[in-house]
């Protein structure tokens, strides 16, 4: 018990450290989006059901929202469940809608009291009433909460909200609310289902997979991108830190010239 204890405490401390390390060099993202993947990967490595990769894949969740909410990241956005999912043998759907319905309830209270919003984008109407119920709770007890919003992109598609988006503007335009020619990029972004948090600085995909997935595809337009091997049930803070140090050691031009490039152009026209 006192090597235990003595292994936590330690394990604290670099914890710290490494948190400090990163505050202390650069930026911390202001909106971190993870696609969440690997899940059935690591189970089947492991001589087991996928399911059971999706259960090990929940502890990875609840340290990761941790570690953000302790180093400053104010927006947390998960892909856990895309339309295209709901293709998958109707046995792992199940078993991923009991798994979240359980997960939330045991965790709402735990986010409640370490100050963590939570919502969720998608099509939540197409799951199980007890899920949905569970949602709805969870999202009320903590509504208040401003240390971190944490996202849940639950029956998510990108397609989808950029349609969903396309078709208020034009319900807009036939009311004749606006003009076809006042839609613009902002325009667009405020009917996106994140129309009230950020677009993500830094995109996280776990499991070595080099595609996007049908995931914010409007919103990352220039996020950075971070790619893993590690599959999500083994990625935790550590990896999170690897990724965040990654973003930091970047410049973000957004299209245009380089601090370099910048003074470089300038002195040819002095």
């Amino acid at each position: 018990m006192e090597q235990y204890s003595l292994t936590n405490i330690e394990q604290e401390s670099s914890d710290k450290e490494a948190q400090l390390r990163l505050t202390d060099e650069g930026k911390i993202p202001q909106h971190i989006a993870i696609i969440m993947d690997g899940n059935g990967r690591w189970a089947k490595s492991r001589g087991n059901i996928r399911s059971y990769g999706h259960k090990a894949g929940v502890d990875s969740v609840r340290d990761i929202t941790e570690a953000c909410a302790q180093i400053g990241v104010k927006y947390l956005t998960l892909y856990a469940f895309s339309t295209e999912n709901w293709g998958r043998p109707k046995l792992e759907v199940n078993a991923l809608m009991r798994l979240l319905a359980n997960s939330l309830r045991k965790e709402a209270e735990n986010l409640n009291e370490n100050n963590i919003k939570l919502n969720t984008i998608g099509q939540i109407d197409r799951f199980p009433e007890r899920c949905q119920q569970e949602l709805q709770e969870a999202i009320e007890l903590t509504e208040e909460n401003d240390r971190l919003n944490l996202c849940l992109a639950l029956s998510y598609s990108g397609r989808w909200d950029i349609t969903e988006a396309v078709k208020k503007l034009a319900k807009r335009v036939k009311k004749g609310e606006i003009e076809p020619d006042d839609i613009n990029d902002d325009l667009i972004g405020a009917h996106l289902s994140t129309a009230d948090i950020p677009d993500p600085d830094l995109i996280i995909r776990t499991s070595g997979e080099y595609r996007l997935s049908n995931f914010l595809l409007w919103q990352l337009a220039y996020s950075e991108l971070y790619i893993t091997e590690t599959y999500w049930p083994d990625f935790r803070r550590d990896e999170l830190y690897k990724a965040i140090q990654s973003f930091q050691e970047r410049e973000r031009r957004f299209g245009k010239l380089s601090k370099k490039e910048q003074k470089k152009e300038a002195s040819l026209h002095v």
